[in-house]
């Protein structure tokens, strides 16, 4: 077999190179591109890239050898845009994301339900007060999104004793949801819900899925989550839900336009958390793993694990 070329594009290519090769790959050789000037030289070289979408996409035009590009990331929306090349096979990082937003979901919701900061405010102020507060037992959870970061949600909310109800494309039964629901059954699960997390795609059809409609049919009390993707939310109805009190709160992990600008009216918002985009982060040693099972796939002819469908986005 004829040597293959890798090229990294990444933020952490020295850990990259280090971990590749270790594993010792046959027929590969490893260029790291660090700076700009090095990736427009190199990348005419590279038959496969394991890049971060953003780097990689002004580049494609010029990756004349490219047969296969591994996303460090879970999502690769710039890349699947219409007009986009797509004479390669495009894999992103699935299965290593769902304990980690797991995490994120069940540490901000318990820190809300159990008014974590207004407890820290109390005891900046030396003062000995009880403030009320409701289980997560016998909750409703509505995820959208029923894939492996979805079931690990799901389990953790078993776990504390909610009702999962999940929603996806297909309305399959999935692991640890009590029942699963196709899209057009949202409108009727909403008002049931007292926390809803969404884990979509960014796809035609999930574009400003959660307008000023949706959000009027949610619990006034509910908690919203967004730890998929920020096309999902249209941010103007969310602002409006939270100000007139038809949501009680939400938790914005993904946005539209990253980094939120600083003049968005979103920040002051008292009943929104915002994070940048950290609830999961691409750690290295795992992204690695996946991209060392994959290279043996792609020398073997076998398919890839995580290979994007162009059509859907995902």
């Amino acid at each position: 077999m004829s040597q293959r070329t890798l090229l990294l594009l990444s933020q952490d290519n020295a850990q990259y190179e280090r971990l590749i090769k270790t594993a010792n790959l046959p027929h590969l050789r490893i260029l790291r591109a660090d700076t700009q000037d090095e990736a427009a030289r190199l990348i005419g070289e590279a038959h496969i890239l394991l890049a971060e979408p953003a780097r990689a996409q002004p580049l494609l035009e010029h990756a004349r050898k490219l047969t296969w590009l591994q996303s460090t990331y879970a999502g690769v929306d710039i890349l699947v845009q219409p007009g986009q090349r797509r004479d390669y096979q495009l894999t992103n990082v699935r299965g290593i994301f769902g304990p980690l937003m797991s995490e994120y979901v069940f540490g901000h919701l318990l820190s809300l339900t159990r008014q974590i900061a207004n407890y820290r405010e109390q005891q900046r102020q030396k003062l000995w007060q009880s403030r009320p507060y409701e289980s997560l037992a016998g909750k409703t959870l509505l995820v959208l999104g029923t894939g492996s970061i979805g079931q690990h949600i799901a389990r953790t909310g078993q776990h504390f004793g909610m009702k999962v109800l999940g929603v996806s494309r297909s309305g399959r039964e999935r692991e640890g949801f009590s029942q699963v629901y196709q899209l057009p059954a949202l409108d009727r699960l909403l008002p049931q819900a007292d926390v809803i997390v969404s884990v979509l795609p960014s796809t035609r059809e999930t574009r400003h899925l959660f307008n000023a409609t949706r959000f009027g049919q949610m619990k006034s009390s509910a908690i919203f989550f967004n730890v998929g993707r920020g096309s999902a939310v249209d941010s103007e109805a969310l602002l409006m839900a939270l100000r007139t009190g038809k949501l009680g709160y939400a938790v914005l992990d993904v946005f539209e336009q990253e980094p939120l600008a600083a003049e968005s009216p979103l920040w002051p918002q008292p009943n929104l958390v915002i994070t940048p985009h950290n609830s999961a982060y691409s750690f290295p040693e795992d992204v690695a793993q996946i991209f060392v099972r994959n290279y043996i796939r792609y020398i073997e002819g076998q398919p890839l694990e995580g290979k994007i469908d162009f059509d859907k986005g995902y």
